[in-house]
């Protein structure tokens, strides 16, 4: 019900009578009363005049399908999207709907998440004032292109950061994208495949909005639009603008990443030209990061002198984290 308050709300922009709201929705009076009262404890300011009705006048910072999707259009990316208060994962989420047959193109975002995972195992912290959420995608590609779709996803979100604030985001190869020497956004891709094709890629992404702080443990090496800005962030427009840009470039890579496409990604890539350090099976390689594949990987010069290619690894970088 109060979605339903709220949505006649925000179309109508001025007072709403509640008989109206009543009429319209088809409940009581004190229905309507109660579910007002409810939104305001959400965080939404909402004004009530006698013998006018009520008027939306501030949105609580909470993400709103409505005004996600309002002046969103995308071919692939957020096709679908919803937003859901708690889940135990995105990923999770995702994974479940897309074994019920779920199309390409559905984002499950969430307030908080009570199981967020992270590379090797790792959990995420999701606390509310981020953005949280998985997207579904089917491409007709090879398993061993999951490793470039990750970098495409954080390509998409560092020039949504860099777009809608200003900020100098930059890509940590793999799947982070930092800003500073700190992380702002992580990147979890799994997937679901046969032998020689992808059934689908879930794609999910958390990014640090509103975040005035991080625990202990991590808050050397985390930072937040937040921190970064100064300001809080409107969450729903910055979110819309990620997904446009998550939609334009996952567009492109199902097709092909042309060569300017991937000449501004080393660009804006901070591992490419500084000391790296990867443990390989047994092998420890150290040495200079010194371009990406078409493929995404990760060419290495060692300190002595030979070239290693890699797709994978926990990769550590001189001057970040």
């Amino acid at each position: 019900m109060k979605a339903e308050i709220l949505s006649v709300l925000k179309r109508d922009g001025g007072y709403v009578s509640g008989e109206e709201l009543s009429r319209r929705l088809g409940v009581s009076r004190t229905a309507i009363w109660k579910n007002i009262n409810a939104l305001r404890d959400d965080g939404y300011v909402i004004a009530s005049v006698t013998n006018k009705g009520y008027r939306l006048e501030k949105c609580a910072d909470l993400l709103d399908a409505d005004l996600i999707r309002k002046g969103l259009e995308t071919s692939i990316v957020g096709t679908r999207l919803d937003v859901m208060k708690s889940v135990d994962s995105t990923n999770e989420e995702i994974k479940r709907r897309a074994a019920l047959g779920e199309k390409s193109g559905l984002i499950v975002a969430a307030e908080r998440q009570t199981g967020g995972k992270g590379r090797l195992g790792r959990t995420w912290s999701s606390d509310s004032g981020g953005i949280y959420f998985t997207v579904l995608i089917r491409p007709d590609l090879p398993p061993s292109d999951i490793a470039s779709i990750t970098l495409a996803a954080g390509y998409g979100v560092c020039l949504a950061i860099r777009e809608y604030t200003g900020l100098d985001a930059r890509i940590k190869w793999p799947n982070d994208v930092i800003i500073g020497n700190k992380k702002v956004c992580g990147i979890l891709t799994e997937m679901a495949a046969q032998t020689d094709r992808l059934d689908y890629v879930a794609i999910g992404i958390g990014i640090n909005v509103n975040h005035e702080e991080f625990p202990d443990e991590i808050k050397n090496k985390a930072t937040s639009l937040l921190i970064e800005l100064g300001r809080k962030t409107d969450r729903n427009e910055f979110f819309r603008c990620v997904i446009r840009q998550l939609d334009l470039v996952l567009s492109s890579f199902i097709v092909s990443l042309s060569v300017d496409e991937m000449n501004d990604f080393k660009k804006l890539c901070a591992t490419v030209g500084r000391k790296v350090s990867v443990q390989r099976g047994g092998l420890l390689i150290e040495g200079k990061a010194v371009d990406i594949t078409p493929g995404g990987e990760l060419v290495i010069l060692s300190d002595s002198g030979t070239e290693y290619t890699i797709n994978s690894g926990e990769v550590t970088v001189q001057g970040i984290y």
